[in-house]
């Protein structure tokens, strides 16, 4: 598809090197200090490469399957890209674009991001409107995980009664384990909370990015049991400080 040839021309053409890594760990400590974050949650995105990288990043990219997600940081204007259907928002609208019609199963609006929420974490909780809360750990394995569940503030984004509940490694601060409720589809507050296991990471220039991601169920009493779905696994990410033009993101004109 041109957009995905057109992104990779732009990106290769406007990449930045690296900053090194103990430059980028003083910056990170010292921004870091200035949000109203929890100190465990300041410790959390500074073991992920610090909210100062995040904040320089301008363009984040990573295939999912057939599936390429591209999104502008700063806008969070996306485009998802396959060869049977592409679909994103432009700042205003989500438009969804098929090769045939019914080849996307689902709902633009609700898909379009969805990814991207999830592995953009945790730094995407680190957006405003944002109010954190202290929680039970979670137990797997002999291992508890301390947590902070995230709710958003009336009229935040699309799903502001959406809760997400973020859980650490205790000695690393690692991201560990995600919850998250959904109520998108019938608008109601859920108790229903989903969890996925983030089990492998990569360095992502300068930003610990997630590679695998997997869903588990709970038994009766709520104890973390098997994973419930296959491995959903994350490649070719890449992260730059360059930008893409407004026209990138718009519906194709057929």
């Amino acid at each position: 598809m041109k957009k995905i040839l057109l992104f990779f021309i732009i990106v290769l053409a406007i990449s930045c090197k690296n900053e090194s890594k103990k430059n980028k760990n003083k910056e990170a400590i010292i921004e870091e200090k200035k949000e109203n974050f929890p100190l465990e949650l300041g410790k959390i995105f500074e073991k992920h490469g610090g909210i100062t990288t995040w904040k320089k990043a301008q363009i984040l990219s990573f295939n999912k399957g057939e599936e390429v997600h591209t999104v502008s940081l700063h806008s969070r204007k996306t485009v998802v890209n396959t060869p049977e259907y592409s679909l994103g928002f432009d700042g205003k609208e989500v438009w969804l674009d098929e090769v045939k019609k019914g080849a996307f199963k689902g709902n633009p609006a609700f898909y379009y991001n969805l990814y991207f929420y999830f592995y953009a974490m945790p730094f995407v909780l680190a957006d405003d409107g944002i109010s954190y809360e202290k929680v039970a750990d979670l137990v797997f394995e002999d291992t508890k995980y301390p947590g902070y569940k995230i709710s958003f503030k009336p009229g935040k984004g699309t799903s502001p009664d959406d809760n997400y509940f973020v859980y650490y490694h205790p000695e690393t601060y690692q991201m560990e384990w995600l919850g998250y409720t959904v109520t998108f589809f019938d608008k109601k507050v859920s108790n229903t909370v989903t969890i996925i296991k983030y089990n492998q990471w990569e360095d992502v220039s300068g930003l610990l990015l997630p590679k695998e991601i997997t869903w588990y169920k709970k038994d009766q009493n709520g104890v973390l049991m098997t994973s419930i779905k296959p491995i959903t696994e994350f490649i070719l990410p890449l992260v730059s400080q360059g930008k893409l033009p407004a026209s990138f993101f718009e519906k194709p004109v057929n």
